[in-house]
């Protein structure tokens, strides 16, 4: 998987497969905000690539998808550790697809999020990075 800002923050892809994936990320301090807790936009990242991952696997040959919206429910202060994000396509439509991910430390769930993703083919001209993105949107 190709995707820059995923990298940037050490997002590893474990599982991925048609309509699933699991994906994980060890805290480090730069992932911390100033009260010492992993801040809401890394655990947000998380969930979104997840949900990109799970769904792109099930695109047709020149489909992408971009993120329309995502709720996300933060349950549990994270300052340490690995979190792992599960994420399940719920619905799949001819041009919206809604998948749920929900965010462990180790066995305890820490955060629960659901979006919706847009399926569209770019158009004509569009820009070649945007038909190579291969985990959704991204953000």
């Amino acid at each position: 998987m190709n995707n820059p800002f995923a990298e940037l923050i050490d997002l590893r892809v474990e599982e991925r497969s048609a309509g699933s994936s699991t994906l994980s990320l060890a805290i480090s301090s730069r992932h911390l905000n100033p009260h010492g807790v992993v801040h809401g936009a890394v655990l947000y990242a998380l969930a979104d690539t997840g949900m990109g991952a799970a769904l792109y696997p099930t695109l047709e040959a020149g489909e992408i998808c971009a993120t329309i919206e995502i709720k996300i429910n933060y349950f549990k202060p994270v300052s340490a550790g690995k979190i792992v994000c599960r994420t399940e396509l719920v619905n799949r439509g001819k041009s919206v697809a809604n998948l749920e991910a929900r965010l462990y430390l180790e066995n305890s769930l820490v955060g629960q999020a659901n979006g919706n993703f847009a399926i569209f083919r770019p158009k004509r001209g569009a820009p070649a990075d945007l038909e190579s993105d291969t985990a959704g949107s991204g953000g």
